[in-house]
Order: C-alpha cells, then structure tokens, then sequence
C-alpha cells in the first residue's frame, strides 16, 4: 500500500512540474506572425524596395529577396555548392551591422549556412548581388547570439555578393 501511495504521490509530483501550457509550435507560429509583420510593415514604409518573397516547395517562407545583380552563367545549386561570399548583416529595424566579411571572403558549402542564404544565394550566379530579409525563424532563431551582439529572434538584412561556386 506504500508503494502505490509513494508512485502516486510522485506522479502527481511529476505531472504538476511540467510547464502547463507550453506549446513550442503556437511559440513558433506566433513569432512567425510578429516577423512577418516587421518585414510587411518595412516593405510597406520603403516602397521603391521591390523584394520578392520566396516559395519553397509552393510553400511561402518569411524570406524576402531583391536582386541587385543577377551574376552571369547558369549555376546548379546543391547543399554541397561551395560559395565563395562578400557579405554585410544588419538587424532590419534598425540598419546596425552586426557581423561582415570586411573583404575577407568566406567560403561555405551551401547546405552549411543560414536557412535563408540556403533560399535566396540560388537566385543569383556568380558575380551576382542579392538582397536578403529574413524572418527570424530562417536566420538565428530564438536564440540569442551575444558574440554579435544579435537578441533572439531578430529580422536580418543580409547583402551578399557571390564571389564564386565550384560544384
């Protein structure tokens, strides 16, 4: 009879520790709501900026992207498409950089960079510029990021310019 009141007692003990109410997908699909209202209501205030939204698999994702210079050549992307970039990152609200190559030109593989590079760097060939705003969700997420000085869920700005790909 112990027994059973002792598993009963630490059931209930255990099942009033969990966070009641705690649903990470509402989380998400509320702060998706927040990003895309940031990124609409900056679009709607700078109207000469003609950005596009990008569709994944006929999916709407919280990407935008303006090209500034498509590049030339007819480039296949994969994830293992090294990139060779110039780039600068800003947090949109407030146009601070935040983190830049400064003419050190990084290279990556492509399946190894932020959700939104991953969709808006194809858009452009080598030699290309491109424009990207990112909702939070496809750039750092909810995490802070205190070594750029970047609180979490940040809408970016990135620009990017392609300097190479090898396949």
């Amino acid at each position: 009879m112990n027994r059973i009141l002792l598993i009963l007692f630490l059931s209930v003990i255990c099942l009033s520790a969990c966070k009641k109410g705690y649903d990470p997908v509402a989380e998400e699909r509320t702060q998706a709501a927040i990003d895309d209202k940031i990124i609409q209501d900056y679009l709607a205030a700078n109207p000469g900026l003609d950005a596009k939204r990008v569709d994944s698999a006929g999916i709407a994702t919280g990407v935008y992207y303006v090209i500034n210079t498509p590049g030339s050549g007819n480039t296949l992307f994969t994830n293992s498409t090294r990139i060779t970039i110039d780039y600068k990152s800003k947090k949109l609200l407030t146009g601070e950089i935040f983190a830049e190559s400064n003419n050190f030109h990084p290279s990556f593989t492509l399946g190894e960079v932020l959700r939104a590079w991953k969709l808006g760097i194809p858009k452009i060939n080598k030699g290309g510029k491109i424009r990207i705003i990112a909702a939070s969700r496809y750039a750092y997420g909810p995490y802070d990021q205190p070594e750029l000085n970047l609180p979490k869920n940040s809408v970016v700005d990135f620009e990017i310019e392609l300097l190479d790909v090898t396949n």
